[in-house]
Order: C-alpha cells, then sequence, then structure tokens
C-alpha cells in the first residue's frame, strides 16, 4: 500500500465529512450517517497505513 492508498484514504475522510455536514444543514439523518461512515471509513484505514509505515 503506498501513496495511491493514503490519498483515497484522505478522499474518504473529505468526502464523508462533506456528506455530513450537508445532512446536518439539510436534516438529511441518512446523508448524515453515510458521511460518518465514510469518514470514519478513511479514518481507520489512514490509522492501518500509520502502522504499516511504523512497523516497516
Amino acid at each position: 500500500m503506498g501513496m495511491d492508498d493514503k490519498l483515497e484514504n484522505l478522499k474518504d475522510q473529505a468526502v464523508g465529512s462533506a456528506k455530513e455536514s450537508v445532512g446536518e444543514m439539510r436534516g438529511d439523518d441518512q446523508q448524515q450517517a453515510e458521511g460518518q461512515l465514510q469518514e470514519s471509513k478513511g479514518d481507520l484505514k489512514q490509522a492501518g497505513e500509520k502502522i504499516k509505515d511504523a512497523l516497516s
């Protein structure tokens, strides 16, 4: 896993955060939850990358 994966994780975090904010503004609980899920997914993947880097 390299730089492409790290960028993909950052994209998931950013898009998730944006979805969550838009869902909040619109009062759309489903979109807000999807945003939280996508952001969390990016966070977890990024944490995994950091662990891999530390062990390398």
